[in-house]
């Protein structure tokens, strides 16, 4: 399970330190791919598998379909941790994510997001406040208490 926000800074290589929490759910595989709202996202090698396999399912007579899944899959890449808990970021997703030096990784439960610091910033400004509206939009959560 992944939770949490951690700053780290990238390094000039292009390696990111992952949370020590972290590691040992992606040391046996991961991968990472654009995401939405501008970040990374980064998977778990099963949970990768289970998106992958969500995503070929996809109607291929629909254009939006078609796009989706060449966005997510075409833009992925397999990473490997080395003995510092680093995965290096291939330089067309530190391009997309606009990830440079200041990086924020961000635990979603059964994934992980990669932010660039400000645009991260600004994602929370913009969408703390509105919160309970999101959540009311959401719907029913079967009764659980948030």
């Amino acid at each position: 399970m992944f939770i949490g926000q951690y700053f780290y800074s990238l390094d000039d290589k292009g390696r990111l330190s992952l949370p020590v929490k972290f590691r040992e759910s992606l040391g046996r595989g991961a991968v990472v791919t654009r995401g939405l709202d501008g970040c990374l996202t980064l998977y778990a090698l099963d949970e990768w598998k289970t998106l992958a396999q969500k995503l070929a399912t996809l109607p291929i007579n629909k254009s939006d379909g078609r796009a989706f899944s060449r966005f997510v899959l075409s833009g992925a890449m397999d990473v490997g941790m080395d003995r510092a808990g680093r995965i290096v970021i291939p330089e067309y997703l530190r391009v997309f994510a606009k990830i440079s030096k200041k990086t924020v990784v961000v635990g979603l439960y059964n994934k992980v997001e990669i932010w660039n610091e400000e645009a991260w910033t600004r994602y929370q400004s913009d969408n703390e406040s509105s919160s309970s509206s999101i959540a009311e939009k959401l719907g029913d959560f079967s009764g659980t208490a948030i």
